[in-house]
């Protein structure tokens, strides 16, 4: 993580574009767009737990789905918003509008706990906001965050569970933490929303076969199944995606294509990115859109946004109950400064996939690649 002294991250100016991501939590803490809060991914003695009997649904009803990056809203080592943050995310609220709305809670809801950080360690950041910050997130549309990150244990168990139990007190779902996922109901269908990072306190993307695993129980619980992870190096010179895994300051940050690639053999409709707070190109796979990073997407006095690191994005996409998809958007998007998101993340896209990249138009459109490829 790093910080630019006095930068602002609140999303400032929105262009036009769009996206619908269908996204859903699941394996463990089930929560529902009316919220199922609860599901572990095991029985007794660690055998696998048995999804329970469903229908499916219709497989051409739509499922609109709008998603972010990293969300950090505000923290004591570099001062709080004023009014408790209630107008971070009013330039972006208009955004955040879908059957299922995710975003990446960097950090947490505590003013308890330890933090990691220790004395004299000045390029030590340890994150938490008020949980009353949570009525932030509700207000401006967040149905489910996640936790798999590497800040949601800044401030030790006692702050991992001050932050899961004021999502719950919002009826905010949330998903990423060991063997679980969130399963939410939009009308007649359930999608299940996983996330995955390199840490202990979350799911292990490093591991492929609990991988793979964990998202064929959400396939075979929920009718579409989005994954989210919070992996890749970090910073400006973290745009392009490398085949295998990637480093940053000696930490094992993932092999974001392969867990990618993974997960969508495994069951997975969607993949979503964070981590490297800059945008990163999209791609599709059997038909199934990964979009690699999403940037930052607030993060009040923390994050560093010259450059790459200024400009963010809402994806939304829109798919069937089958998982197929109907259409996408990159809603662009900046933090203090400018950029151009989508013309970015377009010529990423072909400059890393090739064959397989998404098409992106200049008002955000998202398309899968002509003919064969990608599927």
């Amino acid at each position: 993580m790093r910080r630019r002294a006095g930068a602002l991250g609140v999303l400032a100016l929105l262009v036009t574009a769009g996206i619908v991501v269908a996204t859903g939590d699941g394996d463990g803490d089930a929560s529902t767009a009316s919220a199922d809060q609860g599901r572990t991914a095991t029985g007794p003695a660690g055998t696998p737990a048995v999804p329970p009997p469903r229908t499916p649904a219709a497989p051409e009803q739509r499922i609109s789905i709008a998603a972010t990056g990293d969300v950090m809203m505000g923290t004591p080592q570099f001062g709080l918003p004023p009014n408790g943050g209630r107008s971070l995310f009013t330039a972006v609220t208009p955004l955040l509008t879908g059957d299922v709305v995710l975003g990446n809670l960097e950090g947490t809801l505590t003013t308890r706990g330890a933090s990691k950080c220790g004395s004299g360690s000045p390029n030590c950041y340890a994150f938490r906001s008020p949980p009353s910050y949570v009525t932030n997130l509700t207000a401006a549309g967040f149905t489910v965050m996640n936790l798999a990150n590497n800040h949601a244990y800044d401030f030790g168990d006692v702050g991992l569970a001050d932050t899961v139990a004021a999502l719950r007190r919002a009826k905010l779902a949330e998903t990423g933490r060991p063997g679980r996922y969130a399963v939410l109901t939009v009308g007649e269908s359930r999608v299940a929303v996983l996330g995955f990072a390199t840490y202990t306190w979350g799911n292990r993307m490093e591991n492929r076969a609990a991988v793979r695993r964990l998202v064929a129980r959400a396939a075979a619980e929920a009718d579409l199944v989005v994954v989210t992870m919070h992996a890749g190096a970090e910073g400006r010179d973290a745009t392009r995606v490398r085949p295998g895994t990637e480093f940053f300051l000696g930490e094992n940050r993932g092999d974001v294509k392969g867990f990618s690639r993974t997960a969508i053999d495994a069951g997975a409709d969607l993949v979503v990115g964070h981590g490297p707070h800059v945008l990163r190109g999209m791609e599709f796979y059997k038909g199934r859109l990964i979009a690699y990073s999403l940037g930052n997407f607030l993060g009040w006095k923390a994050f560093s946004l010259t450059g790459a690191s200024g400009v963010s994005g809402v994806l939304q996409v829109t798919l069937r109950a089958d998982g197929r998809f109907v259409s996408g958007r990159l809603r662009p998007t900046v933090l203090v400064g400018g950029g151009a998101g989508v013309s970015r993340v377009a010529t990423l896209s072909r400059q890393d996939f090739g064959a397989t990249a998404a098409r992106i138009s200049a008002d955000g459109s998202i398309r899968p690649p002509r003919g064969a490829a990608g599927r």
